[in-house]
């Protein structure tokens, strides 16, 4: 029984961009108690890959987080693998707005302690007591509210390209960063409407019932999050309140939302909201550039990196063998380039 991947980064990077099968970009996540986790994950890859799925997934005691790429002819196998799963029967799934089908290149399920990583060590804390549900109508409402506070729970690389009119987008570099900061930032403040909103909704979901466990009065979270609000604004004609391109995480790295740039090139300072990783595998550091930046660069962050970068391969590893990436990968671009975010 094939559990795991058998080929290269290069051979499964390779075969997905000859390969011509129509594909749907879908994420979901669900918090539910799983008694083995483990046990639960080869389940999953074993009948996943019979289908094709191609994504990553975290599985913890606390819940699955899945962002997947599936081929459009087993879509209806694919659903039926999920309706088997109790806790996963009829779930909701988020469906890509822009997807070319190359979102992701293997299927890779990892076990981890949480799935969604949050630095809370409170054992009082009840994630299942969450915030009221918004649809996007409501939310837009919400959103002209003088007496109500709209946070973005999402990371500063996130709300860099985009974010929701008259939301408060805390600069923050982890999710685990943000819940202390928030709470502090607002303890004032908790006979207040909180509305929380995020890519899918999983960190709005945790994130609502934290404030709740904070002392919060009524809090509100996006259902679905950025990715479903755009689908109902779509589908009911509704003002689309959204500025900018939604972060996402996988290959392609935004979808567009609104028309608007906000961002601009951490290089020359253009207008510009594309996110690109160095190419350099030992910097590997997430940035926005610039297609003239990246001409420039050669679709690296500084011109040191473009000089490893042209060297042969195997001179490459060997100046990585034995150190550590100069990059705080949680920085996502801050600091060391001229025009990036402070």
């Amino acid at each position: 029984m094939k559990l795991f991947n058998t080929k290269s980064k290069k051979e499964l990077i390779e075969w997905i961009e000859k390969d011509h099968t129509k594909r749907l970009t879908i994420s979901f996540y669900k918090y539910h108690q799983i008694k083995n986790p483990k046990l639960f994950r080869d389940h999953l890859f074993y009948h996943f890959d019979l289908l094709g799925v191609l994504g990553r997934i975290y599985i913890a005691a606390e819940g699955i987080n899945a962002q997947l790429s599936v081929p459009h002819k087993n879509i209806h196998h694919f659903i039926d693998c999920l309706n088997e799963i109790t806790f996963l029967n009829n779930i909701r799934l988020n469906m890509a707005r822009e997807d070319d089908g190359k979102s992701f290149f293997k299927l890779k399920i990892l076990v981890r302690e949480k799935i969604v990583a949050d630095g809370i060590e409170d054992l009082s804390f009840n994630p299942s007591n969450t915030g009221e549900y918004l649809k996007a109508k409501k939310f837009n409402e919400l959103l002209e509210d003088e007496d109500t506070i709209v946070i973005d729970m999402r990371n500063h690389y996130e709300t860099e390209i985009g974010h929701f009119q008259n939301a408060w987008t805390p600069d923050v570099d982890t999710f685990r960063d943000s819940l202390p900061y928030i709470v502090n930032k607002l303890n004032e403040n908790k006979d207040k409407k909180v509305v929380m909103y995020c890519t899918g909704g999983i960190r709005c979901e945790k994130a609502s019932a934290y404030m709740k466990h904070k002392g919060f009065k009524e809090v509100y979270h996006l259902e679905g999050g950025i990715i479903e609000y755009a689908r109902q604004v779509e589908k009911q004609k509704l003002e689309n309140k959204f500025i900018g391109k939604n972060f996402v995480f996988d290959q392609r790295l935004a979808e567009t939302i609104g028309k608007e740039v906000i961002a601009k090139c951490h290089q020359c300072g253009d207008a510009c909201d594309t996110h690109t990783n160095c190419k350099n595998e030992a910097c590997h550091l997430l940035f926005i550039q610039c297609p003239k930046c990246r001409d420039k660069f050669n679709n690296c962050c500084s011109l040191e990196c473009k000089e490893i970068n042209s060297l042969p391969l195997e001179e490459q590893k060997e100046l990585r063998k034995g150190k550590k990436s100069k990059i705080n990968i949680f920085k996502k671009g801050r600091s060391i380039l001229p025009y990036a975010p402070k």
